[in-house]
């Protein structure tokens, strides 16, 4: 039988694993009897670890919540990810960095050498996709509210800034001046992130359809409205739902590209399929694939194809091919026309 420090430390990480714990199941993982698992459980509770006893066929323990948080208990590998998690938190647009520095380091001062050792060699930078503009950063208090709306159920009223014009960035449109237009009503279904950016998807009263909100538009009222048996989002897939209106689609919930488009490239498959992202790549012969791929339009899918250095036949739709004779015509202009004079 293990040691008593030992074999506590091995009972705490297995109550932390999952929700209810069977007693018979404990002492079985541990290798001892249900007695000196009620004793051991008893000892945790002594050290403030809210351990809850349940009834029926297979009475066992439970974690619970407490008023006070007391120690936690980390393996390698939870230590490890819990480090990388909160050094790339700086990439989450809810401006949590100063807070998460002072975590890792938390964190750091408490691990063992061999952890700290192995967090200290780890160092990288998370570098945010390129943009135009600076990704507006999220009020978290505005997140916990959504969030906690969401969870609720409960119908969520809130002042909305609106994009104008509408962009890819956002596909809410509104036309009402925001500083007279009443509040906005919506069933809030889920809190998203895309690109940087913190989105709300639910379901607005008001327009009787389906929208995405930029969270760092809202401001939402207090207090919220009454509850609400949450309808399903088109598709069934809240990630493909939102890809499809982000594309440009009509919402089903099947994330298409309003364009798309099929080719046959002299490039072997290999060479083709590590640069695209959501486009089929099928191997045709050691020299030759075939690649289905979608744009917002036809001229950009043609662009797309058309930075594959190497031979393209088109099979199809005639749209494709008429962009590509589109762009052929541009391209030419633009190398027969002769520089003018530098300023």
């Amino acid at each position: 039988m293990p040691k008593t420090s030992a074999r506590l430390l091995s009972l705490l990480s297995l109550l932390q694993a999952r929700r209810d714990w069977p007693g018979t199941l404990l002492a079985e993982r541990l290798g001892i009897s249900p007695r000196t698992v009620r004793r051991d459980v008893d000892r945790l509770r002594e050290l403030g670890y809210p351990i809850v006893a349940f009834k029926g066929p297979d009475g066992g323990y439970r974690l619970d919540a407490g008023s006070e948080l007391p120690p936690l208990l980390f393996d390698d590998e939870q230590a490890v990810a819990l480090a990388i998690a909160l050094q790339i938190a700086t990439t989450t647009g809810v401006g949590i960095e100063e807070a998460a520095a002072r975590a890792l380091t938390t964190v750091r001062q408490v691990m063992p050498a061999r952890l700290r050792r192995r967090i200290e060699t780890l160092r990288f930078t998370a570098v945010e996709r390129p943009t135009a503009r600076p990704d507006p950063q999220v009020d978290s208090a505005v997140l916990m509210a959504l969030s906690a709306a969401v969870h609720a159920r409960e119908v969520l009223r809130f002042d909305y800034v609106p994009v104008s014009p509408p962009t890819a960035d956002s596909p809410t449109t509104a036309s009402d001046d925001p500083a007279l237009a009443p509040p906005r009503r919506a069933q809030p279904h889920h809190l998203v992130t895309w690109g940087g950016r913190w989105y709300l998807v639910a379901w607005d009263l008001d327009r009787d359809d389906w929208r995405i909100f930029r969270a760092d538009r809202i401001t939402p009222r207090t207090p919220t409205g009454p509850r609400f048996t949450p309808r399903e989002v088109p598709g069934g897939d809240v990630a493909a739902f939102v890809a499809g209106r982000f594309r440009g689609s009509d919402g089903s919930g099947s994330g298409g590209w309003p364009c798309r488009g099929e080719v046959i490239l002299d490039l072997p498959a290999a060479a083709v399929s590590r640069h695209v992202h959501d486009g089929v790549v099928e191997e045709l012969g050691p020299d030759r694939c075939r690649l289905v791929l979608g744009s917002w339009s036809w001229t950009g899918l043609a662009a797309a194809v058309g930075r594959f250095d190497a031979g393209i036949e088109v099979v199809g739709p005639p749209e494709l091919r008429d962009a590509f004779a589109h762009l052929a015509r541009r391209y030419a202009a633009a190398a027969a026309a002769r520089p003018g004079p530098l300023p």
